[in-house]
């Protein structure tokens, strides 16, 4: 156990602050990349995707790779992958190279994301590591949502391109604090499992191909029902390897315990949901109702600002209450919230009526949010954190890869950027999707515990 497990907090938040950040930091910087580097919007989605699939591919690899070489070196090299992709990203001169910039930096966070949760789940005690867990989704939560605040306040107070140069100050700094404030730890030495990160890379590459290029090249296109029909044969591939293989990446065995694949199901549907939203949300505040990058991001604010109390709340409430209520009910007001957008959304709709809706959407992502991660955490034993770690989170960025995808498809199906009509018709097909999704992660999250488990199951420690 960690002496001083506040440190290991600060250090494993800071980190996530960083790497969730990135994941949509540059929603509100969309327009201006789409002028300046004259991308599409298949090439915008890929700008965000590359680094959300790279990021849910590699997590697995991470948290194996923190296991057998050190979680602590490794969480270490994974921030100084991610400065120094921030900094090519920075200096891109093209869409293209910086998409692939992005999925480097991807590549980065894989490192970086499960290994701090990992070491912070390991640094506190059961008893006290549900209100760390809170902390911790609290200051990730509020990355995902604020990353269009302050990324439109860097693109319109400065350019575009220091949206990722701030990374880079931020990722030196963090990585001596690293080694001198947290201890090393290690976990089951496993081997990489190569054949399974290729099964689950290409099955996720070709879902996602699939549904990008839907619209433009035709659902009913060979490229298009080849990308998905491979994608969907390699996904069941996956599955069959995992559980034949000596030393997976995913052991299979983990989702017999409930809590564990409900809550897996559940932040996937979450971030689907969340993902796909604010990618639209900032452009729609932009593109329809004329605001500057940084107007649009703090008209979001509303969606941020419920995170400071109630996230940090529902986590030192889970163990007397259950995960349950928490997910099921934060999930229902996302859905509530998106519902109500998709209903009222037009090109001359008031602000004033979107605050309400954006608050109530916050609130449910704050409460679901800390208690899906807790569940998930809380059902498998110390040996297999770093594999529940690396599942849960990859879990969580496929979700929002998957969820920008379907509500790009749905937004391209019925609506365009031609004009403020054009544009208001996609986006509130767009979130309805999103309404949906969120229906589906409260349905999932009916498998959490009512209260809190005193011991893990026992399925999950044997499948470690």
């Amino acid at each position: 156990m960690q002496k001083r497990p506040g440190w290991v907090l600060a250090v494993a938040s800071i980190a996530s602050l960083m790497v969730a950040l990135d994941a949509l930091v540059v929603t509100t910087a969309l327009p201006t990349i789409r002028v300046h580097l004259g991308a599409s919007i298949q090439q915008l989605e890929w700008t965000v995707n590359a680094y959300t699939l790279s990021f849910a591919v590699l997590l697995m690899t991470g948290a194996a790779l923190g296991d057998r070489l050190g979680r602590r070196r490794m969480l270490a090299a994974g921030l100084a992958i991610f400065s120094g992709a921030s900094a090519a990203c920075a200096l891109a001169p093209n869409v293209g190279l910086l998409i692939a910039a992005r999925a480097v930096q991807g590549a980065g966070a894989a490192l970086v994301m499960p290994l701090g949760l990992t070491l912070l789940s390991a640094a506190y005690p059961p008893e006290r590591r549900a209100r760390a867990l809170g902390i911790f989704s609290g200051i990730t939560g509020l990355a995902v949502l604020a990353g269009p605040v302050i990324g439109g306040a860097i693109t319109q107070g400065i350019a575009w391109q220091w949206i990722f140069w701030i990374n880079v100050p931020i990722g030196l700094a963090t990585i001596p604090l690293v080694f001198r404030r947290v201890d090393e730890s290690h976990g089951p030495r496993t081997a990489p499992d190569i054949a399974g990160l290729a099964l689950v890379t290409g099955a996720a590459l070709g879902i996602v191909w699939g549904l990008v290029r839907g619209n433009s090249a035709g659902w009913g296109s060979v490229e298009v029902i080849a990308a998905l029909g491979v994608g969907a044969l390699l996904a069941v591939a996956f599955v069959l390897w995992e559980r034949r293989a000596a030393e997976p990446m995913l052991p299979m065995g983990l989702f017999a315990s409930r809590p564990f694949s409900s809550g897996n199901a559940a932040i996937f549907f979450l971030s689907s949901a969340l993902y796909g939203a604010v990618f639209f949300m900032a452009q729609f505040l932009q593109t329809v109702q004329h605001h500057g990058p940084l107007e649009a991001g703090v008209r979001l604010l509303p969606w941020t600002a419920t995170l400071f109390v109630v996230a940090p709340l529902t986590g030192s409430r889970i163990s007397r209450v259950g995960e349950r209520p928490f997910a099921v009910a934060g999930l229902l007001l996302q859905a509530a919230g998106m519902g109500w957008i998709a209903l009222i959304a037009g090109p001359d709709v008031a602000y004033w009526r979107l605050v309400a809706p954006l608050a109530i959407a916050g609130c449910g992502v704050s409460m679901a949010m800390p208690a899906i991660q807790n569940a998930v955490m809380g059902s498998v034993g110390p040996a297999s954190l770093g594999k529940a770690s690396g599942a849960f989170n990859m879990m969580r960025q496929l979700g929002g890869v998957f969820g920008i995808a379907t509500l790009v498809a749905v937004f391209t199906g019925a609506g365009s950027y031609g004009s403020a009509h054009a544009f208001s018709d996609g986006f509130t097909s767009a979130i309805g999707l999103a309404a949906v999704l969120s229906l589906l992660g409260a349905v999932a999250s009916v498998g959490l515990p009512q209260r809190q488990v005193a011991k893990v199951a026992a399925m999950s420690e044997v499948a470690a």
